[in-house]
């Protein structure tokens, strides 16, 4: 029997299984995802609980986004290393760590123990990221953007349902209890649910033989990938990307203080800042399954195109507009849809042009961009000291959003083109021999 990509996957399995191990890996991934925002939220509280400056906390952001990527690359190895085990094993390790993580942020009483906590935190969260989409990407051949999309997205919109969950327990308990509780049940289920994940084997998913995207039709290992000129151009443009977005995700709640609108009460008695950490949160994670879908439908680099340019848009107008409670909440929410999907487009064009074999390995070292990323959120403080007004770290975010749409449509896709096509010459030659 033929399977077409529209179709059940290969005869081996059920549909519905390979949509289990997605829906596992999403969960996981929410389960992490306060790691990185919720952070805002504890940082004021210990700020007046240590007399901590806040570009000193901030480092500690910066680490764990460091350790959360810059570790990955190994750690996609070693999973792609183990075969049937790799997930379970390095998913149930990457809770464990994450946990550990979030305890001693609760007993941290210094600066250097809060540092161990975000790097702990970050190896755990990293270890648990990197798996679950290369999961996704080998389940989902036919629909890899959409799947990587709904990967992501548990990351991007974890934080919703527990934001006024977080407040509340801060308000009540302080920020090391908060840490404590969400350190044991956030880690507690990832390490659960680690148990049911693993790799397809061929026979499980459907040939990407229908797909309306590029791809290779041979996979790259780490090293070819490492050697390609197009893989380190793509690695500029995340660096650029997500640099912009980190600076607004781990400073929204200082920006809403200094506009004067953090505190005003805008519905049913939340205040702005925490109706735009809920709007922003489903935004941030919505971008991911929707711009992937768009992807498979025109193009990886089409929807760049679009989405980037979205993007320096809303960072303009946060940057001039934002000064009300509901121009913030909104203009805010629209950065966050317009670059969330990073971390859908990313990972699958990675996938299209290097193969699925070594997927969670490539996709991980990608990924490490967003750690080289991760330090222009101190930067961006720096910036609007030296400024005087968040105005300049917005206009430079802009910038960087337009420079890679233009690598989108005039760098990357003719190079991807050229490739696609010096692919079916080599194979039409050696099927004519």
């Amino acid at each position: 029997m033929t399977v077409t990509a529209a179709s059940a996957p290969g005869q081996g399995i059920s549909s519905g299984f390979r949509w289990m191990q997605l829906i596992i890996g999403v969960v996981c991934m929410m389960m992490i995802a306060n790691l990185q925002y919720g952070w805002t939220f504890f940082v004021d509280p210990m700020a007046k609980a240590h007399s901590w400056e806040l570009a000193s906390i901030q480092l500690a952001f910066s680490l764990f986004i460091a350790f959360e990527t810059w570790l990955t690359p190994i750690q996609g190895f070693i999973v792609d290393s183990l075969g049937q085990r790799g997930p379970k094993l390095m998913v149930a390790i990457g809770g464990v760590f994450a946990a550990l993580g979030w305890l001693i942020n609760s007993w941290a009483n210094s600066l250097e123990m809060l540092y161990l906590g975000a790097i702990l935190s970050g190896a755990g969260a990293g270890g648990v990221y990197a798996t679950c989409v290369g999961n996704a990407v080998k389940w989902f051949p036919d629909r890899r953007g959409l799947a990587v999309g709904l990967t992501a997205a548990g990351f991007g919109a974890g934080a919703v349902v527990t934001v006024i969950p977080i407040r509340m327990m801060i308000a009540s308990l302080g920020y090391a209890d908060t840490f404590f509780w969400f350190a044991l049940g956030q880690g507690g289920i990832v390490f659960v649910l680690a148990w049911f994940l693993r790799p397809p084997t061929p026979s499980e998913v459907p040939p990407a033989t229908a797909v309306k995207v590029l791809q290779s039709k041979t996979s790259s290992n780490p090293a070819q990938v490492l050697r390609s000129p197009l893989f380190w151009i793509l690695y500029v443009m995340f660096i650029m990307v997500s640099a912009s977005g980190l600076m607004v995700t781990a400073q929204v709640a200082v920006i809403a203080k200094d506009y004067g609108v953090a505190e005003m009460v805008i519905l049913f008695g939340a205040s702005t800042l925490t109706v735009a950490a809920i709007v922003d949160g489903i935004c941030n994670g919505g971008a991911r399954p929707f711009f992937g879908w768009v992807s498979d439908q025109i193009g990886r680099e089409y929807t760049m195109a679009i989405a980037f340019t979205l993007g320096a848009l809303a960072y303009w107008l946060l940057g001039t507009a934002a000064t009300t409670p509901w121009a913030f909440v909104i203009l805010a929410a629209t950065v966050f849809f317009t670059w969330g999907e990073i971390f859908s487009l990313f990972p699958s064009t990675t996938t299209d042009i290097f193969g699925p074999k070594y997927a969670t390995t490539n996709t991980a070292l990608m990924y490490t961009a967003k750690g080289v990323s991760a330090f222009g959120a101190p930067l961006a403080n720096v910036l609007k000291t030296y400024t005087g007004s968040w105005h300049a770290v917005f206009v430079v975010a802009s910038i960087m959003n337009l420079i890679v749409v233009a690598m989108a449509l005039f760098v990357v896709r003719p190079m991807r083109r050229s490739m696609s096509a010096a692919e079916k010459q080599n194979a039409m030659a050696q099927a004519a021999e």
